[in-house]
């Protein structure tokens, strides 16, 4: 299992008029908990691009449990809990200190740039491998 944590300040431009955070910008935030999984890993989305490989999003899900509001410092926790084969399913928590704010996950698989579903990159494989010995 492999585990990352994020912080995000929550932006004014998030929020509305009660500073309550718009539900769609958790997503933005899980994207940031996933990318920098990835770079602690060893292997930036960018270094992916570069080889040809896409990452988009099959499934998404998120469950609120509680608000966060302007100015929260928010964590973001990543979890990868399986070895990634074709596909890779991360999790998510929102957290506000200890208080849990939401839940989620999205599903990605691998693509090249025409958009064919491929397997993994060496690179990837390598880095995958090594992190779940």
């Amino acid at each position: 299992m492999i585990v990352s944590r994020t912080q995000i300040v929550v932006r004014y431009a998030e929020t509305d008029m009660m500073g309550v955070v718009y539900h769609g910008n958790f997503l933005p935030w899980f994207e940031v908990g996933r990318t920098t999984l990835l770079k602690e890993l060893g292997l930036p989305y960018r270094q992916l691009e570069a080889e040809g490989f896409r990452l988009p999003v099959l499934e998404v899900g998120v469950k609120y449990l509680r608000p966060a509001l302007y100015d929260d410092t928010v964590t973001i926790v990543t979890t990868l809990r399986e070895k990634p084969l074709l596909r890779i399913r991360l999790e998510y928590e929102a957290r506000r200190g200890n208080e849990l704010l939401a839940t989620g996950h999205t599903v990605h698989a691998f693509i090249d740039r025409e958009g064919k579903p491929v397997r993994p990159p060496a690179s990837a494989v390598a880095v995958f491998g090594a992190a779940f010995k």
